[in-house]
């Protein structure tokens, strides 16, 4: 039964073209265009794309982990999906194992489609491979959580709003793109803390300049996932 509705979930997003130009379209453009143009100023060693493609597989596990599962699950919430689900025999934590498993599926696929467009572009990526996975994972474990608690508390009209406002802004302001050094000091200290900057700063500290292990990245991270899944575990509303 989760083999059967992870892949129920995974074919379903696959299908909806709003979810895959969230997740696939979207960084894809981002990755090639801010690559070939020199629109805003990067840090660091070596090519843009190498800047940019760890920001932007940061950017991938937000739009699918977050965004896209918080709009699908509020809908599937307003119209009694959920309900009729959790009286059918799948068990409630299969049902949101099934979810897990879609994201994840779909995450292999967004990383290795980026990857394949930024070694295209010239991306030369350093750094130990573990490293990576734990920042996935845990960056996956983070905004699933928070995903997971706006579609079980807020309307789905409202989910709706506030995840895409909330994608645009960590967009624009997570270091996804502009670098965090490019905020004043202040301001930079505070967004260092969000789940994105993390994600996207560890990525970017093992890809591009091969560091070792990003403990405080990590850290942040796994803070993120363990207060997001408790508190979804908590208050979310299954009608």
């Amino acid at each position: 039964m989760l083999l059967a509705q992870t892949a129920f979930e995974t074919k379903m997003l696959l299908r909806n073209g709003e979810q895959l130009l969230l997740t696939v379209v979207i960084p894809t453009v981002l990755l090639v265009l801010f690559s070939a143009v020199d629109i805003v100023a990067v840090d660091g060693p070596g090519k843009r794309v190498d800047f940019l493609a760890p920001g932007l597989l940061a950017l991938a596990v937000m739009s699918t982990a977050f965004t896209g599962q918080a709009i699908a699950t509020g809908f599937e919430r307003r119209y009694g999906v959920l309900k009729r689900l959790g009286a059918s025999p799948l068990p409630r934590w299969a049902l949101l194992t099934a979810k897990t498993g879609c994201v994840l599926v779909t995450e292999a696929l967004q990383v290795a489609l980026l990857s394949a467009i930024a070694l295209a572009l010239g991306w030369s990526p350093q750094g130990d491979p573990f490293s990576v996975l734990a920042l996935l994972v845990l960056g996956t474990a983070a905004f699933s959580g928070l995903g997971l608690l706006m579609a079980g508390t807020l309307r789905a009209e409202a989910t709706l709003a506030a995840a895409n406002l909330v994608f645009i802004l960590l967009l624009l302001a997570g270091g996804v793109i502009v670098p965090l050094s490019k905020f004043p000091a202040a301001v930079q200290s505070v967004l260092e803390l969000l789940p994105i900057a993390a994600l996207s700063d560890g990525l970017r500290s093992v890809l591009q300049t091969g560091a070792g292990v990003p403990w405080a990245d990590l850290g942040i991270l796994g803070g993120w996932a363990v207060v997001a899944l408790a508190a979804a575990a908590r208050f979310f509303r299954w009608e």
